[in-house]
This record gives C-alpha cells, sequence and structure tokens, in this order.
C-alpha cells in the first residue's frame, strides 16, 4: 500500500486515526492487497480513498469513470459514497488491462455488494475510453486516473470529453516520490517527463479550474469550466 509522501509513520497513523474508519469490505481489500508484497505500492492509502469519497460528495458523483483498477480499492472507496447518495443509481465504470488483478477487484466489489454498479472494462484504455466518450461523453461527474503515466495525457484529453460541466478529474502519482521536481530524471524518464508535461498542460489549460495537491504521492485535479 502507498502512503502520502513526506509523512512519518507517526503522522501517517495520526491521519489515519483522525479520518472515519474504513467499509469492512475496504479493510479488508487493503489487507489482502498488502499481503500481495511489493505489487500493493499500487494501492492507493485510505487517506487517499477518505479523500476520494469526499472529493465524489462534494461534486455529487452519480456516474463515475476510473482508470487503473488495480485490486480494487479506489473503485470501492467511490462507489461506497456514490451509493449513500444515489442508492441503486450510481453506477462506476473501470478501465484497466489485467485479468489477474481486476479478479481481486471483483471480489471486494461482491463482499461489499456493490459489483452490479461497476461496469469493468478490460483492454486498453485509450480504446475503453473512446468508447465511454461515445457512450457516456458529457454526462460524467468525476473521473479518477491511476494507470500509466505515460498515458495520462490522453487520459486527460479523453476525461474532458466525458465529463460534464463542473465534473471532476483526479490524477495520482503527480509528485512521482518528488521525482518530477529532478529536471534530469524529467528528461531522462519518460514517466516522470510525463508526469512533469502534463502538470504543465493543467496548470495552463483555459479549459479546467486546477488544483496540484501534496496528497498521497501528489494528487492533481482539475474541474471543468
Amino acid at each position: 500500500m502507498s502512503s502520502s509522501f513526506g509523512l512519518d509513520a507517526r503522522l501517517t497513523a495520526y491521519v489515519r486515526s483522525a479520518n472515519r474508519p474504513e467499509h469492512p469490505s475496504q479493510k479488508r481489500c487493503r489487507l489482502e492487497t498488502d499481503a500481495m508484497g511489493d505489487v500493493a505500492r499500487m494501492q492507493i492509502s485510505p487517506e487517499q480513498g477518505a479523500f476520494l469519497q469526499m472529493c465524489a460528495r462534494l461534486v455529487r458523483a452519480k456516474t463515475a469513470v476510473e482508470v487503473g483498477v488495480f485490486t480494487g480499492y479506489s473503485a470501492l472507496s467511490t462507489i461506497l459514497a456514490m451509493r449513500e447518495m444515489h442508492g441503486p443509481e450510481a453506477r462506476l465504470y473501470g478501465c484497466d488491462i489485467s485479468e489477474e488483478y481486476t479478479g481481486h477487484a471483483q471480489l471486494c466489489w461482491q463482499d461489499a455488494g456493490v459489483d452490479g454498479q461497476i461496469d469493468l472494462r478490460l483492454g486498453d484504455a485509450r480504446e475503453t475510453l473512446t468508447g465511454l466518450v461515445d457512450e457516456i461523453g458529457g454526462s460524467v461527474d468525476m473521473v479518477f486516473i491511476d494507470a500509466d503515466k505515460s498515458g495520462y495525457d490522453a487520459y486527460y484529453e479523453a476525461a474532458l470529453q466525458l465529463l460534464r460541466p463542473g465534473g471532476l478529474v483526479l490524477f495520482d502519482n503527480v509528485l512521482w516520490s518528488g521525482s518530477v521536481a529532478d529536471p534530469d530524471r524529467c528528461a531522462e524518464d519518460a514517466d516522470t517527463g510525463a508526469l512533469k508535461a502534463l502538470a504543465d498542460k493543467v496548470r495552463d489549460d483555459v479549459r479546467v479550474d486546477m488544483a496540484f495537491t501534496t496528497i498521497g504521492d501528489g494528487v492533481l485535479m482539475a474541474l471543468k469550466r
């Protein structure tokens, strides 16, 4: 599991205790993913899950899209908040390329009783998002992107087509453990360079209002105008 960049163990524990307890299915999903070893670093932290839930509530999200599902914790966090607001009408579309990891996700969603409200699309997210734009373009309330960093620009453009005016898109890992502040790393590493380029683009994009935050490993937020 990831942890918030720059927080030591004591402060991390404090932040988590200051949030409300996870849903039992969230906790089970998180602990089972933690047991998978190093790959668990791709899972968002509980405080990020709480943040996603608050974002969903702030925009009254009824329809959401997630790019990069992994084992399902972030999607579960979001749909639980959406279900509280909208009941069975809440719907989340999840895009991922891994049958193995999303197999774990589907078990977590079944455990929480929300699997019928999550539409999982397996395949290249660029193609999947193109299909979703045709299906639900202009009606989505929130998009969360936590996938291959080199694809972030394409996912951003697709998100803007998916979102309604006032809809929110969030990108995870935009600090990349601090590498984005190192010009040499930005020049040498494609993922780091892509993240820096995206931050610059969103900052200057008149189509959105934005904030670059240090939650988790950095969350970039953009609200479609």
